[in-house]
């Protein structure tokens, strides 16, 4: 342990050891985000599963959107109930548990197994995205206000590395074994859920969760319907952090179309088999770097700026993408230069974000307020993912690669009017609030 934290960023760090286990639960549920949501299985089931690209750009974003549209909807109940309970960590491990039994199931289904395929996908999709809310949720947990963009940085590095890591297993698995054909991929399905049970490991010893008080006779359900109640209903009081979220709604339809389409609009492009792979380590590789390079700065320039300067990418990114679509006879290295950018975007949005929403969130009511953040994202997915396919599949991919630009620049402009300054302030006139107020007696409404 003690060569990890001496030559990586690590070090410096006063709790080196639970940052490492908080990053290696992100290190291993990128198993299920690569090669799940993004590469492997999001290919199969258009090509294998349902066998018709028009219709499987169609379900598979049905399916996608329906998922999220789950997680919507119970996470600030679940993520008040982790607060209000101090099960945050128990939450964080059962949903990891019951992801890796529905994805190591994954392989077995079939052609033409549609339903089977939904059946074991979306409850896998809905525990993993649960899961990532309460991950993110112990952010302030291993942090303190100085360092917590370079924590988010490490831990979005680690997931990083992670996909660098299954990508090279995947590339030469598929060499070894002669399984590069769609196909033939029912194995690496397995694996995907083997790789996110062991990487969870340290987490479950390792990491540890601040003490919440409850008020006394209380009913954990009926305190976090509570809590979600006052949360909406005293917004105001956290206008900043309300204003972000509406503006990484938006910019969020860009992200998540373009994690649950990646590997379709690479295959699109002709990239297939090993190449896909490969391709996906690429933008693994630069999204790792992107995300280590945020960590080196963004406590420096601030959160809001490094938010801007990375949908200021994104929007460059996407009108590449729309210019390939432009273009009668592209070579395949064209997409191949894009795919950088698509990594360096994704690691850098990523972090950024994630910080944002730390820089805002009183400590009492981390879980609750991520798992709004969390909400907000997964709705980004909801109706990000349904649109951009359903245009994908109705009017083509110029007319998709339009719609995520404008996603990119709507949500630049929302993000410009966010106050960072005033969004700290509310959160530590929030946490003194709080503090005042004897354990014995009920928490004071935010």
């Amino acid at each position: 342990m003690n060569w990890i934290v001496r030559y990586t960023p690590l070090r410096g760090l006063p709790n080196p050891k639970e940052v490492w286990a908080w990053g290696m639960y992100d290190f291993a549920n990128q198993s299920f985000t690569l090669l799940i949501n993004t590469l492997l299985f999001a290919v199969y089931f258009k090509e294998v599963v349902v066998g018709d690209p028009a219709q499987g750009d169609r379900l598979w974003a049905m399916l996608v959107a329906s998922s999220l549209l789950v997680v919507v909807v119970v996470s600030p109940v679940i993520g008040a109930l982790g607060d209000a309970r101090g099960w945050r960590k128990e939450i964080l491990l059962g949903t990891g548990v019951g992801c890796v039994a529905l994805t190591c199931s994954l392989g077995l289904v079939g052609p033409e197994a549609v339903l089977l395929a939904a059946l074991l996908y979306f409850p896998a999709n809905v525990l993993y995205q649960i899961g990532e809310n309460f991950l993110a949720s112990f952010l302030l947990d291993v942090s303190t206000p100085r360092n917590i963009g370079r924590i988010s940085a490490t831990g979005w590095t680690m997931g990083y590395v992670g996909s660098v890591g299954l990508m090279i297993c995947v590339v030469l698995a598929m060499q070894l074994f002669g399984i590069a054909k769609t196909p033939d991929w029912s194995p690496l399905f397995v694996f995907a859920g083997i790789w996110f049970a062991v990487g969870m490991i340290p987490a479950a010893f390792i990491l540890k969760e601040s003490p919440r008080d409850m008020p006394p006779g209380t009913g954990a359900v009926r305190e976090s319907i509570r809590r979600v109640r006052d949360t909406f209903r005293h917004v105001s009081r956290y206008g900043q952090l309300a204003r972000f979220l509406i503006s990484f709604l938006i910019y969020g339809f860009g992200v998540q179309s373009v994690i649950m389409f990646a590997a379709i609009i690479a295959s699109d492009f002709g990239i297939q088999g090993a190449h896909l792979a490969i391709f996906a380590l690429q933008v693994a590789v630069t999204a790792g770097i992107a995300a280590a390079l945020t960590g080196l700065f963004q406590d420096k320039i601030g959160t809001r700026t490094t938010v801007i300067a990375n949908l200021v990418l994104w929007i460059g990114t996407s009108l590449m993408l729309l210019g390939l679509t432009l273009v009668p006879s592209r070579p395949e290295w064209m997409f191949w230069v894009v795919g950088n950018f698509i990594g360096l975007g994704l690691g850098g949005i990523g972090t950024s974000s994630r910080a944002m929403v730390g820089r805002f969130s009183p400590k009492h009511r981390s879980a609750e307020f991520f798992g709004l953040w969390g909400m907000t994202y997964k709705l980004a997915g909801a109706i990000g993912v349904l649109s951009f396919g359903l245009v994908k599949a109705g009017v083509g991919d110029t007319g998709a690669m339009v719609l995520l630009a404008s996603f990119f620049a709507v949500g630049l402009v929302g993000v410009l009017t966010v106050n960072e300054a005033a969004g700290v302030r509310a959160k530590l006139r929030a946490e003194r609030d709080h503090d005042a107020v004897p354990p014995s007696a009920p928490s004071p409404t935010p």
